[in-house]
């Protein structure tokens, strides 16, 4: 850890914090729209690591955990620097939109370019600035518009220390799956950067328990990285590990029409299980939808209404289904967190 880290045009020193803002255009108005970036140095050497969130303009759980992770009492002894972005996307953020002004989707635009469309410059920008300064990243994201996500960790698990992370975060499930082309971390996979992806909750809605989880599983990581001190607190049973899931597959509507739910995120199902009707507005003609394969509900959509085609549940591949067996993970680790009203 050197005395100094530069981000854009300014020096951060050793036990300092602040705000930087990277420049991301000009709008319409000719104002600036830049992207703010809260650097965390603390006074001991250690690694530096960085928060991400809103890639995806209209994903907002991640950018209230990075809120409650700077209020965090242990940031007062970091030991390394962390690089807070809760907004990367701030053109989708400020329009409630996941996408660019030019429809392009930035977790698909990596690694850019200087001087390409406004989705590769945004996407250069993130990863000269922040990225390329960082050892490790956790990059925070929801589900869709109407499909929420079961919190999950998304991770390359053949990379030793990725998957120690990704255990020590603590989500109830984590999902190995190899990066997606043009995503940050198909480019921080081929580049030895350990990235973790968050999963949970649904695109332009807080959702509390999912949020709680999140800041729970930064500090863990952190913790473990040996930036911030361990508990004091007595020391627990350890939890049930967390279940690992080596691939996934949607079950879609086989029909148009007027859909009912039977399982919740989070449910074990059995193949051949029930987990859907699909019928016409008057229920005269009825459509059950099953599940291909056993494992665990982790993404839904929400949305009663549905076209032929349109995915319905998202099931990852877990055998040895239980009724009634909760996930594991370490989702009890939420004592200590910083007192804060519960968003209803």
């Amino acid at each position: 850890m050197t005395d100094t880290i530069q981000i854009h045009d300014q020096q951060i020193a050793a036990g300092e914090t602040r705000t930087v803002d990277l420049p991301v255009a000009q709008l319409y108005t000719d104002d600036p729209l830049t992207m703010p970036v809260r650097v965390v140095r603390g006074r001991r050497p250690g690694p530096t690591v960085f928060l991400s969130a809103a890639i995806h303009g209209d994903e907002l759980n991640g950018v209230e955990i990075i809120r409650r992770v700077l209020r965090l009492p242990g940031l007062k002894t970091l030991r390394g620097t962390l690089l807070a972005v809760p907004v990367v996307n701030v053109h989708g953020f400020l329009r409630h939109s996941r996408y660019l002004p030019d429809r392009r989707d930035l977790n698909r635009s990596f690694p850019g370019s200087e001087t390409g469309s406004v989705a590769a410059r945004l996407a250069h920008l993130f990863l000269e600035e922040v990225v390329a300064r960082s050892d490790v990243g956790i990059d925070l994201h929801t589900g869709a518009i109407h499909r929420p996500n079961f919190p999950q960790i998304r991770a390359n698990l053949s990379h030793p220390q990725t998957e120690s992370l990704a255990r020590a975060f603590g989500a109830p499930l984590i999902l190995d799956s190899p990066p997606v082309e043009g995503t940050l971390r198909d480019y921080t996979t081929q580049h030895d950067v350990p990235v973790l992806l968050y999963e949970s909750g649904e695109a332009l809605r807080f959702d509390e328990t999912a949020i709680r989880i999140g800041v729970a599983g930064v500090r863990s990581v952190l913790r473990e990285l040996g930036m911030l001190a361990a508990s004091r607190a007595p020391k627990r049973k350890p939890g049930k590990s967390p279940y690992i899931a080596h691939s996934s597959g949607w079950v879609r509507a086989s029909r148009s029409g007027v859909l009912r739910t039977l399982v919740p995120l989070g449910a074990w199902v059995k193949a051949g299980q029930r987990l859907a009707v699909v019928a016409d507005p008057f229920g005269e003609t009825e459509t059950g939808l099953t599940a291909s394969h056993a494992g665990v509900v982790i993404g839904r959509l929400c949305l009663p209404l549905v076209h032929e085609g349109d995915a319905v549940m998202h099931i990852a591949r877990i055998n040895g289904v239980r009724d009634g067996e909760a996930l594991g993970g370490s989702v009890h680790d939420l004592d200590g967190l910083p007192i804060e009203p519960r968003i209803v």
